[in-house]
């Protein structure tokens, strides 16, 4: 039973070991050594344009939400595309129309969201 085991999964057994031993010796080398030269620009806070400890009831920009929310979305349908690649060749003729609809759909709404400038930024 280990013999057929070891056949089975040893193959991934080592590639798991040798890319666990390849990333820490990375991050060891990285480590070692990087140039540690810190000045107060590379120091100092950057979150989203603004100070990240200042007032916590001042005005903060909704286009910061937006960016993040559409590239969510976009990100998220392109994500569909790969199971529909993979089995392309099983769904047939009615599978492939309807992938063409959903990127029709994608691109109108990208198109529609370019036009209305929610992507621009000023």
């Amino acid at each position: 039973m280990l013999s057929e085991f070891l056949k089975d999964y040893l193959s991934i057994v080592v590639f798991l070991f040798l890319a666990f031993g390849l990333s820490i010796s990375f991050i060891v080398l990285n480590f070692v050594f990087s140039p540690n030269k810190p000045d107060p620009e590379k120091l100092s806070a950057y979150e989203c344009g603004f100070e990240a400890f200042d007032d916590s009831r001042m005005e903060f920009d909704v286009r910061f939400y937006l960016v993040a929310i559409l590239f969510i979305i976009f990100d998220l349908e392109i994500a569909f595309l790969f199971p529909w690649a993979i089995s392309l060749g099983s769904i047939g003729f009615l599978g492939f129309c309807s992938m063409m609809i959903f990127l029709f759909i994608l691109t109108v709404g990208f198109i529609y969201e370019w036009k209305k400038g929610a992507l621009d930024w000023e």
